[in-house]
């Protein structure tokens, strides 16, 4: 079943809970989608995973343009969402407008996620007024890590528990469809997700969100160069692929491959012929 902005207000109010994970290319979506995922975001995390930059400030509009319209075309189920990079929606609302639809109408996307709460909601207003699905994402916001001071749980003093509270109201408010909250304590996600009628998805949010979203690299072990504390790891596919890898280099110098199974065939007097002729 194609999975609508509708499912995930739905599953809400079922109490069923969401399901989502990121994906980059074709072959990793298609995989996804056919295991039954509700939806999938084609995040700037590919900036760290896929292109090997420090963080997601590098990633441009067209590096999320080129990933989202692969994984389009290997997601028929899932809900696809595409974000919204650094300074694509920060300078005017007009351009915010522009970009969003660029990922629309190129990408292929079903809707777009941007950061930030209060000062956002100009852009989150206009973007969903010109028909584009928005969702949320507060907490832990990766474009801000210069801000905030690095990769730092969101949400530990008053003040900023009630900015998040107050955050997560006026972009519901202003029309997103689901927030991401991201690395905020559990009991903190827990009152942001009863203070609103729309759903959160959690990573490092604990387990009172709505849904909850992974790093799809995070969770298979593909990505190595850090762990954050929320993954949980389903599986180590670095150590299979590697161990793949190894066998394949030991089997070509040592003659293991290609077998006569892997090659194609001709009429030897063919070749009798040839080597008369040359």
């Amino acid at each position: 079943m194609k999975k609508t902005v509708s499912y995930f207000k739905e599953a809400k109010k079922s109490g069923k809970k969401i399901t989502m994970l990121t994906a980059y290319d074709y072959s990793m979506a298609k995989i996804i989608d056919e295991a039954g995922i509700d939806g999938i975001l084609v995040g700037d995390s590919l900036g760290m995973v896929a292109l090997g930059y420090e963080n997601t400030l590098s990633v441009t509009l067209d590096d999320m343009i080129h990933h989202i319209k692969a994984v389009v075309k290997g997601a028929k189920n899932a809900l696809i969402v595409g974000d919204m990079p650094f300074l694509s929606y920060h300078v005017s609302v007009e351009e915010s407008i522009k970009n969003a639809g660029r990922l629309i109408q190129e990408g292929g996307c079903h809707a777009v996620k941007l950061e930030g709460g209060v000062e956002v909601l100009d852009k989150v207003k206009a973007i969903v007024k010109a028909q584009i699905p928005v969702m949320g994402h507060i907490g832990l916001t990766p474009q801000s890590v210069n801000l905030l001071g690095g990769f730092k749980v969101q949400g530990k003093s008053k003040e900023q528990i009630k900015k998040l509270v107050e955050d997560a109201k006026y972009l519901e408010e202003a029309g997103v469809f689901a927030i991401v909250l991201e690395a905020v304590p559990d009991e903190v996600a827990k009152l942001i997700t009863e203070s609103v009628s729309i759903p959160t998805i959690g990573i490092g949010a604990g387990r009172f969100c709505d849904g909850q979203i992974l790093v799809v690299n995070d969770m298979l072990g593909l990505f190595s160069d850090f762990v954050p504390k929320f993954v949980k790891r389903y599986r180590n596919l670095k150590e299979d692929i590697q161990g793949a890898i190894k066998e394949y280099i030991e089997d070509v110098q040592n003659g293991g491959f290609p077998e006569d199974i892997h090659s194609f065939k001709i009429d030897k007097t063919i070749i009798e012929e040839i080597k008369k002729e040359i």
